[in-house]
């Protein structure tokens, strides 16, 4: 993806405070100025899973700012690491991966990274701490790093002091000494000035600043960003489904789209200038707008948001499905163009005598089992064609579809499913 860089009077601190993604700097003062020139910065990212999760896009972003006002972003693949495990924000040890585990997931990552970032002519760059990491000599790497570390500081970190009362490991235990080494290395051989991440970094960050001090005599620096909650209190990112992934084959384009246009209003405002690159002054316009015309401004977040994931034509065909899922008590027919609801064909015969409606949404796996799709129904939960099924076995005829032989399950308010008939 090719980037280009904003000109503009606004430094890139100027337009993290805006957009809101700073918590705290270690010097107020230095930080912003030295971002009037070009830097380079890293965020080390954790290779646990095959792919991001709707939570990671803060760092993401940042980086895509940083590049984007000019600066050298370094994407770094925490494979090395990895093999340890990071203890911040954890309530009890993570399974240890294998190395093949860490480095499937570390290469399914990199090609997410390239949604956001230019990697041309080292204008980012993406590097794995394992090169560094996995040829340390243990009792040269306690000589020469764990010197400089006090043991007393180390358990005075705020995510060391929680873990303790839960169990904290040795392997865990020397996460923080090896965070602090990738700082050093990455300022010693690629002028890194700054380090950014989660606010459940900062005593990580802290500690590869002390350490370049100590071995390079020179100042680094570090930003961290605040822990994004929604308005009702849960943790951003999180549904009833889990986690909101970047992998379409996890969660579609659809379910992407559908995740941010069903955004709280009271989060919207914020959402757009977190998640998208739209101008202050759009998201300011939108952020004004109530009641019924809000939903304007969540179609701009949900098309903005899928298209830097997914892609600009993905993020259309989201949007035309879910005006047409949206209508459809309106229109009467579904109508659905871009064909990414999530859909299951069946075969056109079955419906000539009829499925029983708890039986159809147990066959769509929309619920787990059939006391489970009872249970939904029996609740007032379920629908067919926007209108509420009343009884648990209520007959789904070929009446029941449209012209185009579709007809669409809806769960609750906001899950919707097709019924595509196959040979119609």
């Amino acid at each position: 993806m090719m980037v280009k860089r904003i000109e503009h009077e606004k430094t890139v601190y100027d337009v993290f405070i805006e957009r809101g993604f700073i918590e705290k700097v270690t010097d107020e003062g230095k930080v912003p100025e030295i971002l009037e020139g070009r830097i380079t910065c890293y965020i080390g990212f954790d290779p646990t899973a095959s792919s991001f999760h709707v939570g990671n896009l803060v760092p993401i972003m940042s980086l895509a700012h940083m590049q984007r006002h000019g600066h050298q972003p370094i994407a770094l693949v925490g494979a090395g690491t990895g093999l340890v495990g990071d203890p911040s924000g954890k309530d009890e040890m993570r399974q240890i991966l294998t190395y093949e585990e860490i480095n499937r997931n570390a290469e399914a990552q990199k090609k997410q990274f390239a949604r956001f970032l230019d990697f041309q002519e080292g204008k980012a760059l993406l590097l794995n701490n394992a090169d560094w990491l996995t040829k340390l000599n243990y009792i040269d790497f306690l000589r020469d790093i764990g010197v400089h570390f006090s043991v007393n500081r180390m358990l005075a970190t705020e995510s060391v002091k929680i873990r303790l009362e839960t169990g904290l490991s040795f392997i865990e235990f020397n996460y923080q000494l090896l965070q602090a080494y990738d700082f050093w290395y990455l300022f010693k051989y690629h002028n890194c000035l700054i380090q950014m991440g989660g606010s459940d970094q900062w005593g990580n960050i802290v500690a590869g600043i002390d350490l370049i001090r100590r071995l390079e005599g020179k100042q680094a620096y570090g930003i961290t960003f605040p822990l994004i909650m929604t308005a009702d209190g849960r943790k951003m990112g999180k549904t009833e489904k889990g986690a909101v992934w970047l992998d379409s084959q996890r969660t579609s384009p659809y379910e992407y789209y559908q995740f941010w246009i069903n955004t709280d209003d009271r989060d919207v405002k914020r959402f757009l200038a977190l998640f998208t690159f739209l101008p202050m002054e759009k998201v300011e316009e939108y952020g004004k707008l109530k009641g019924a015309d809000l939903r304007k401004a969540k179609e701009v977040l949900a098309f903005e948001a899928t298209k830097i994931v997914h892609g600009e034509e993905e993020a259309e065909k989201a949007k035309s499905d879910s005006r047409a899922v949206f209508s459809i008590s309106v229109s009467g027919s579904l109508n659905l163009a871009g064909d990414s609801v999530p859909t299951t064909s069946i075969e056109k015969e079955k419906f000539k005598e009829g499925i029983p409606a708890f039986k159809l949404f147990e066959t769509a796996s929309v619920c787990a089992s059939g006391s489970e799709a009872r249970r939904l129904i029996e609740q007032g939960g379920a629908y067919i064609n926007n209108k509420r099924i009343e009884k648990f076995d209520d007959i789904i005829k070929l009446e029941n579809f449209d012209q185009n032989g579709s007809v669409l399950l809806r769960i609750g308010k906001k899950k919707h499913h097709r019924i595509k008939l196959k040979n119609p």
